[in-house]
């Protein structure tokens, strides 16, 4: 039997829950910090970056966050990171990623709109021929900036309408930003066919969660932790199959978890959720999806067969069509297969 690093590192994988700008490199963040110097708070020293991201709590992560989003200031930053994003989750075997992507905060800092959008739907298609990736995007609205960002992300979700774009999602603090003032926005963006994927219950208790079922129409759930405080909800969840997007070390890394020992990981597959396992933001947390995986293994006790399962759970939540999951859903198999021969 293949040991299981081994194993998961050549598992083929969906990601379902990753950041565009907090999935840039450290080498490609002190490049544009070099560009800016003077301009920005961002160290252009890639070893001065791991001391950058050391997070007090999430409000210190978005603060750091919004840094490293203000070094993107033309559309040629958009491409380069984009197709960078695609580089590295290709090398860890990803046949298909829904990237998270804020318009938004690109558009207000001087970027128009469709250059935006062309910008990332040709890293999108190039993605494809060098890498062999699949990539959709969830245009999310920063939920920090409020109701003038949802209409701002909802406006360019619907007059450019990326060829990539499938999903409409709601990020930032929880904290103080409550879900159900969102609902008109994600009310036509779902009339428009774009499906729901907000985050809830990372920071904030289970209510956030059926805010965003029952204000939000939540197909998915973004981290969803606090899940784990409400048998109700875990049944509810587990019922209906709601994919949880479950990003074990980014829990750690901003203090919504004080260990991972600690993690609701555990309770949320014993429950029979739809857990899958999912990277967020993994320079600025020091991680890799491979390394989530592992990190899962550990905290379940699970082996190539369960770990395996897992991927699996990422094919199923995601919103690729039937025979796109049939296919990554059979190289799983294979995988599995070869590994215990």
């Amino acid at each position: 039997m293949t040991d299981l690093s081994t194993f998961i590192a050549g598992l083929p994988k969906v990601e379902l829950h990753v950041h565009h700008v907090g999935s840039a490199s450290p080498r490609i963040v002190a490049e544009l910090a070099a560009r800016h110097e003077g301009r920005t708070p961002v160290p252009a020293d890639p070893a001065a970056l791991a001391d950058y991201f050391e997070f007090r709590d999430f409000a210190h992560f978005i603060e750091v966050y919004l840094s490293v989003v203000d070094l993107i200031r033309d559309p040629e930053d958009v491409w380069i990171l984009t197709h960078e994003v695609a580089r590295e989750l290709a090398r860890q075997q990803v046949r298909y990623a829904e990237l998270t992507i804020t318009p938004y905060s690109h558009v207000r800092r001087g970027i128009p709109a469709p250059a935006f959008c062309e910008a990332i739907e040709d890293a999108r298609k190039r993605a494809s021929v060098d890498f062999g990736l699949d990539l959709r995007w969830c245009f999310d609205i920063p939920g920090e900036a409020g109701l003038p960002a949802a209409e701002e992300t909802l406006r360019i979700a619907l007059e450019e309408r990326p060829d990539g774009l499938g999903s409409f999602g709601l990020g930032g603090p929880e904290i103080g930003v409550p879900r159900p003032q969102f609902r008109p926005y994600f009310d036509q963006a779902r009339a428009a066919g774009l499906r729901s994927v907000p985050h809830a219950g990372e920071t904030t208790g289970p209510q956030t969660i059926w805010d965003a079922l029952n204000e939000l129409g939540a197909e998915r759930i973004g981290h969803g932790i606090s899940a784990a405080q409400d048998p109700e909800l875990l049944a509810y969840l587990a019922e209906r199959q709601i994919g949880m997007e479950v990003c074990p070390t980014s829990n750690l890394r901003t203090r919504a978890v004080a260990t991972l020992d600690e993690h609701p990981l555990p309770r949320l597959v014993e429950a029979g959720l739809l857990v899958t396992i999912n990277s967020d933001d993994p320079p600025m947390f020091g991680t890799t999806l491979n390394d989530e995986y592992a990190v899962a293994a550990r905290l379940l006790d699970a082996g190539a067969p369960e770990v395996a399962g897992l991927a699996r759970n990422a094919v199923t939540a995601s919103f690729l069509d039937a025979a796109g999951k049939q296919r990554i859903i059979a190289e799983i198999d294979a995988h599995l297969a070869a590994a215990a021969g």
